[in-house]
């Protein structure tokens, strides 16, 4: 890292959204060949500044320098053609073309030969380790095929900046270490980047320097080496949330109530094989297990979302009495809740309000003529609701897809809570969530657990597994292979069940 004039820097830079700032005289300077994470809660700032420095948002004061000069970025045209790029959280790819048409747009020749494309994009993929098949339309590929394309996308444009809005979010742990790795060769290269990320570990392992913002400001920028966990929450926060984040375990566990789901030698395709479990009233269920594990398909299958094979299928017992739901709503009705592990594509209705996409849950549940839309009563109960798990927005009105990750977050747990089930699942809560959201999340779960719901947590994140549960089941290859009591259990314990 270079401590030479900044490649790109902000100064006092303010947005202004109906008069409430999302960025507030910000000041942020970014070195030639480092790595920068920004860090903060969702409504902090993060993405409003990154897309600021990507020319898609334009400051309403402040300057951007760009290589020493004061420049004016009004599209993401004109950043590419400076040397800016983002790879953003919600890709940007063209869903009806192919991954290799996708890595050329905007540079195609004018005779172009559709067999020399996909040969360049399967050598260059190839180079960057990243299984993607340049022949498959975008639209066909999952949440972590399509960010790696973005990423070959801005590695390809030979970016000389490169910023990462939540690049990992949708990565297994393998693709991830690829990722990482791609990342220290490009800052090899003389790369400058800007990581944004709710996972401080990441940050702390790739960073240079770390910035922290906390409600639109800047709170502090230093050395790598001079934060720890600690510091950034409480930075970030602006109060001590790692012990309730990072505990190791839990001291006590909830006496299991009335078994409220039973699952006997559940078979769906390939990834769930002869799975047997038990979920009890008033108890935390952590279900935990590495990708492949069948994890989400088990519940998938128990809320109706999914079919179980027709044949040899096995048996989902509710209260003890055996239950095959044809759609998610019959599900529903029965005091069933799946909460999506992937809220931007099955959670919430982007253009609707917040209180409008509570209310949408709420229909899921009602017969007959109870199910026509109310606006007055979609309004009250979309306040009690946003009180209740603390929705932060600008406005009452604003589309849910407006909102940060946390809250857009909070929003489809509360579409699920309002249809006051019995079996609640939650898959992956807090992926992409801020540290602030992820303690308010918690809290809610362990309220449900303490009010004798029967709650599931699935999650790849094995620290916040081992402080939620008060059962942890493992899975591996499509079945629960161990069950452990969350007071008594070690990190290495649940891991070395799940490999071996």
């Amino acid at each position: 890292m270079t401590t030479t004039a900044p490649v790109l820097e902000l100064r006092q830079a303010t947005k202004t959204y109906g008069g409430v700032p999302a960025i507030d005289g910000v000041d942020f300077a970014l070195q030639a060949g480092e790595i920068h994470a920004l860090l903060g809660e969702n409504g902090a700032g993060k993405s409003t500044l990154t897309k600021v420095m990507a020319g898609v948002v334009a400051l309403s004061s402040g300057e951007l320098h760009v290589e020493g000069r004061p420049v004016q970025l009004r599209t993401p045209l004109e950043a590419r053609q400076r040397g800016i790029a983002m790879v953003f959280q919600e890709t940007s790819l063209v869903p009806s073309m192919t991954v290799a048409q996708n890595l050329f747009l905007g540079q195609e020749a004018f005779f172009n030969r559709l067999r020399g494309i996909y040969i360049a994009a399967q050598q260059f993929l190839q180079s960057l380790n990243f299984d993607v098949d340049p022949t498959a339309t975008v639209a066909s590929l999952g949440a972590a095929k399509k960010q790696m394309v973005e990423i070959a996308r801005a590695v390809l444009h030979k970016a000389r900046i490169i910023i990462f809005d939540e690049p990992t979010a949708s990565l297994t742990p393998e693709e991830k270490k690829y990722f990482f790795d791609l990342v220290f060769d490009l800052k090899a290269r003389g790369v400058s980047i800007v990581f944004i990320s709710h996972a401080l570990e990441e940050a702390l392992l790739l960073a240079d320097r770390i910035t922290v913002l906390r409600d639109g400001r800047h709170v502090v920028t230093d050395l790598r080496q001079n934060f720890d966990t600690a510091r950034i929450v409480q930075a970030m926060v602006g109060r001590d949330l790692s012990q309730t984040l990072y505990g190791q375990k839990k001291a006590s566990v909830r006496p299991p109530g009335e078994c409220v789901l039973s699952v006997r030698n559940l078979r769906m395709a390939a990834m769930v094989k002869n799975n047997s479990l038990s979920v009890f009233r008033g108890q935390v269920t952590g279900v935990f297990g590495l990708v492949g594990a069948g994890r989400t398909e088990t519940f998938k299958v128990v809320a109706g979302l999914i079919k179980r094979d027709f044949f040899h299928g096995g048996e989902v017992l509710l209260h003890g009495r055996p239950v095959r739901y044809r759609v998610g709503r019959q599900a529903v009705r029965d005091g069933i809740a799946y909460i999506t592990e992937d809220r931007k594509v099955e959670g919430f209705f982007e253009t609707m309000s917040i209180a409008h996409n509570i209310y949408m849950g709420l229909l899921g549940k009602l017969r007959g003529i109870g199910g026509l839309v109310s606006g007055e009563r979609a309004r009250q109960v979309g306040e009690h609701w946003t009180r209740l798990l603390n929705v932060r927005a600008i406005g009452k009105e604003v589309k849910v897809i407006e909102l940060s990750g946390g809250n857009q977050q909070k929003v489809v747990i509360a579409k699920s809570l309002v249809q006051e089930p019995e079996l609640i699942v939650f898959d992956e809560p807090t992926r992409g969530v801020d540290v602030g959201a992820i303690a308010e999340i918690h809290a809610e779960i362990n309220r449900l657990a303490d009010a004798g719901k029967a709650v599931v947590v699935i999650s790849s994140y094995l620290p916040e597994v081992m402080a939620l549960s008060d059962r942890i089941l493992v899975a591996k290859q499509g079945k629960v292979v161990t069950e452990f009591a969350g007071d008594r259990v070690t990190q290495e314990d649940i891991m070395y069940a799940a490999i071996h």
